[in-house]
């Protein structure tokens, strides 16, 4: 069978929700930066029993992953996530308003090997691969480490023209290079990253359709995963960083991550591919661990079982 087209949002429509997308940032402009956090986070756990379906979803993955075996604890941890997810990006949409080129370094601190430290902070003459998941503060940190470097991410684009042009000059991820999903790693891509010397920040966490991905490991559970970083990687043989950005304080966020990964090419590339995601999606699965309430447990991840 074959999948229907997305129908395209009438013009009005999408003008309407455009402006009233612009009446909400103009009244949440008026928030001051270090309560941005608190009241988004506040707002979602208040209205967090309505969430039925997603808070379903998110107790179940808590429990199966083995962060804990006790029902009430995993619903407590799903609700501090749910205020999480909401305070960070509350607060990521204020990071211009704190965080700028001359002071952000006083925002970012790393818990990692000094190798990986200067690799990512201290040799902007290197290109660097990010890999993150839905944890902690992707959004905010991103933001922060474009100060240092210059980032490249990869986003799906907008159905509504008015919102996407808007987003451009205006979107959270400051002053990042997106790229569309739809369009890939074009060989221009890679040689911009390449000649910028940037770090490629990919996201990967999100479940992955038969033709993307393949099924490894992940938090104990299998899971279908993109193979796209890991092939990127095993093209080019730039390091591979694997970890989050954790939330410490508002507007203080600190890097979480291990060595630089790379991975020698032993000719069979499924194979490698394979190898180089079940590493990923081990590192990954330790740094969520360690902060289990800062992941975004409501997501479906876990759709092949």
């Amino acid at each position: 069978m074959s999948r229907k087209k997305r129908v395209k949002e009438p013009l009005i429509v999408s003008w309407l929700a455009y402006i009233a997308i612009r009446c909400v940032f103009a009244l949440y402009g008026l928030i001051p930066a270090r309560k941005a956090y608190g009241i988004g986070s506040a707002f979602v756990t208040f209205f967090y029993p309505l969430f039925r379906g997603r808070r379903k979803v998110a107790v179940d993955n808590i429990l199966r992953a083995g962060i804990t075996d006790d029902p009430k604890e995993a619903d407590r941890i799903a609700r501090r996530a749910f205020g999480h997810f909401a305070g960070h990006l509350c607060e990521a949409l204020k990071v211009g308003q704190v965080v700028t080129a001359e002071n952000w370094r006083d925002h970012l601190r790393f818990d990692g090997p000094e190798e990986t430290r200067t690799l990512l902070l201290e040799r902007p003459d290197l290109p660097v691969m990010i890999l993150t998941g839905h944890h902690g503060v992707w959004e905010a940190g991103g933001i922060v480490l474009s100060y240092s470097r210059p980032l490249i991410a990869v986003a799906r684009k907008m159905n509504n023209p008015f919102l996407e042009r808007y987003f451009k000059t205006h979107h959270f991820r400051g002053s990042i290079t997106v790229i569309s999903k739809k369009k890939g790693f074009t060989p221009d891509i890679i040689r911009q990253w390449k000649q910028s010397c940037a770090a490629m920040t990919l996201v990967m966490d999100q479940h992955a359709n038969k033709k993307q991905g393949i099924v490894v490991d992940f938090l104990g559970r299998p899971a279908s995963t993109h193979t796209s970083p890991a092939r990127l990687h095993l093209a080019t043989g730039i390091p591979m960083l694997i970890g989050s950005f954790v939330r410490d304080a508002p507007f203080q966020y600190r890097i979480l991550t291990d060595t630089p990964y790379v991975f020698r090419p032993t000719g069979n590339r499924n194979a490698d591919t394979e190898a180089v995601l079940k590493e990923v999606n081990r590192r990954l699965g330790e740094v969520i661990r360690k902060y289990p309430e800062q992941y975004l447990w409501a997501h479906k991840r876990w759709r092949v079982e």
